[in-house]
């Protein structure tokens, strides 16, 4: 089969999205991932697919800690940045939660410290160990076929 595909098949799964953030020598870094899931009840564990080409990979490996913000509907603008679909640098201003820099107004808010690292082909599975979460009311953002969506 060709990635063409494989990518079709993917996109055929709807799922939400979040951004990663992380923080290294004082700077914020994130990175938009609709690859995320929950591992284990005890611990409370979950999972990141970060690109091994990516930065924020190493960027991961070299804090010990990430963020997994869940976004809600009206935070399009977020994802897409975060993808680097904006080419401006944008100033935020992050809020904090459990010493990690958060996306305001996201849906869920999990902090997480890096329980263990899986290479799976061209990603590496990050799991990280839930430290605490915060959630919010909202409607989250959807993506389905390579395009984002309302959920109905």
């Amino acid at each position: 089969m060709d990635d063409r595909l494989f990518k079709s098949a993917m996109g055929k799964f709807a799922t939400g999205v979040t951004v990663v953030t992380t923080e290294v020598d004082e700077e914020v870094h994130g990175m938009t991932a609709n690859a995320f899931m929950s591992v284990s009840l005890e611990p409370k564990l979950i999972l990141v697919s970060v690109a091994n080409k990516a930065r924020m990979n190493e960027l991961i490996k070299e804090s010990g800690y990430f963020a997994v913000n869940i976004l809600s509907d009206a935070q399009e603008d977020m994802s897409n940045y975060f993808a680097g679909m904006v080419k401006e640098k944008w100033e935020l201003d992050f809020d904090r939660f459990e010493s990690q820099p958060v996306i305001k107004d996201s849906i869920a808010t999990i902090a997480c410290k890096v329980y263990d690292t899986h290479a799976a082909g061209d990603h590496t599975l990050y799991i990280g160990e839930v430290l605490n979460l915060e959630v919010k009311d909202g409607s989250p953002l959807a993506y389905f076929e390579g395009k984002y969506r309302g959920i109905q």
